[in-house]
């Protein structure tokens, strides 16, 4: 379990940013703020980050009664990577390496992750990770097992994010993937809504995952998305949360794709912060 007291602090960050966009009381915002001492003194110990986020989460909505906190910035998100859209393609079709240029902007694409980092620049963000090596590089593995996979399991991750996903699917080409959204809100997380906005329903056979971690956390998923999971020949994982909830499994079907975004994440990597990641623990 991928597990540190850093992580206290930086949903600590995240959710005191949050607080000052609800209209709730500074009673309430105080409460709040011992509910969160409280459930991390009473788990810490037991919860991932991303666990840890989604309890949080729930205690937050008691008091706001808001769903969807992040529903305005996602479609912000959703809208800056459409409209970078045609300049992506363009690099793609005109690559010699279409997939490895695809595969590029789709881990670029996970900068957009509010749970970390609210201010990025997308477009200085895909033209750096275009230039640059990727600090654990199983790209190769994973065009290979891509030609041999009958089924694949692409796990997404963040809201804008997913129209990189997008086109790297889009590239792919594969006649047989399900892309898999968060069962409902949390943070930025890509839901059904996002897929629907985005036209990834258009490109791959979409699902959710049936749970509102901002990670995959397998005995709490659907019945549904656990038989595809056991059943698929190959896993492309999104994100740092993603690869919290499944990295201690040691399954070599899966493919961790993401920006190692917070110095715990990196520290467990043997990465540098920042660094760009295709994953395969096997």
């Amino acid at each position: 379990m991928i597990s540190d007291y850093r992580c206290f602090f930086c949903l600590t960050t995240a959710f005191g940013n949050l607080l000052e966009k609800e209209d709730i009381t500074g009673k309430e915002k105080s409460r709040f703020a011992l509910d969160m001492i409280n459930l991390y003194g009473n788990n810490w110990e037991k919860m991932t980050a991303p666990e840890f986020s989604r309890e949080l989460h729930i205690i937050l909505k008691g008091y706001t009664h808001n769903p969807d906190p992040y529903r305005n910035a996602k479609k912000e998100s959703n809208d800056l990577a459409m409209g970078i859209l045609p300049e992506l393609k363009t690099l793609i079709s005109s690559s010699a390496d279409p997939f490895g240029t695809a595969l590029r902007i789709a881990v670029a694409g996970n900068i957009m992750d509010f749970a970390t980092n609210d201010k990025f620049n997308l477009e200085e963000t895909v033209r750096e990770t275009l230039d640059s090596e990727l600090a654990i590089d199983n790209s190769v593995r994973l065009k290979e097992a891509l030609t041999k996979a009958q089924s694949v399991l692409y796990l997404g991750d963040n809201a804008g994010e997913i129209v990189f996903d997008r086109l790297f699917l889009e590239t792919l080409g594969h006649p047989n993937l399900v892309y898999v959204v968060r069962g409902s809100p949390v943070i930025n997380d890509a839901t059904i809504e996002d897929a629907h906005y985005t036209g990834m329903d258009e490109t791959a056979d979409v699902i959710t995952n049936g749970y509102d971690a901002p990670s995959t956390i397998i005995d709490k998923c659907s019945p549904q998305f656990r038989d595809l999971f056991a059943g698929a020949d190959l896993i492309i994982s999104k994100g740092q949360g993603n690869l919290e909830g499944l990295v201690t499994l040691n399954d070599k079907r899966i493919f961790f794709l993401l920006m190692a975004k917070c110095s715990v994440i990196a520290e467990f990597l043997n990465v540098k912060k920042g660094s760009l990641v295709v994953y395969n623990p096997c």
